[in-house]
């Protein structure tokens, strides 16, 4: 794979990644997290923040997923990597939560590592198959 293969390989991932997740925030999720974590929620998005997560996590989809399965050349494999990154990410935020946090609920731990594993999975393997089909890699 090309640097500029690479690299586009990571913008096209990071867009999906993004997509999706705001999807999921914005107005699947939204009112869930609102009735379970309302006063625990800021009023304001740290962007900085949310930036940060989103650029190392499709980072580690890519290192840890996606090239894996196209080394293989087996899209699947895309999928179940980056659903177990997925779930391993997102425990480690909610199961600390869990863990260390007053009222934490366990609904929101359950909820967040189902859709760690569906977005790390979907999001690896959308990006596989975009590294293949686009890039012809």
């Amino acid at each position: 794979m090309t640097l500029k293969q690479a690299v586009l390989l990571y913008m096209i991932t990071l867009a999906v990644l993004f997509l999706i997740d705001m999807v999921w925030l914005g107005a699947v999720a939204k009112g869930f997290y609102r009735r379970h974590l309302g006063p625990m929620l800021s009023p304001m998005i740290v962007w900085p923040a949310a930036i940060l997560f989103y650029l190392l996590f499709t980072a580690g989809l890519l290192v840890f997923a996606v090239r894996p399965a196209l080394a293989a050349g087996e899209p699947l494999r895309a999928l179940a990597l980056g659903a177990f990154l997925g779930l391993v990410a997102y425990a480690a935020y909610d199961l600390t939560n869990l863990a260390t946090l007053r009222d934490w609920p366990l609904t929101v731990t359950v909820v967040d590592l189902v859709w760690g594993t569906f977005l790390g999975g979907s999001v690896s393997w959308l990006g596989s198959l975009a590294a293949r089909g686009l890039l012809r890699i």
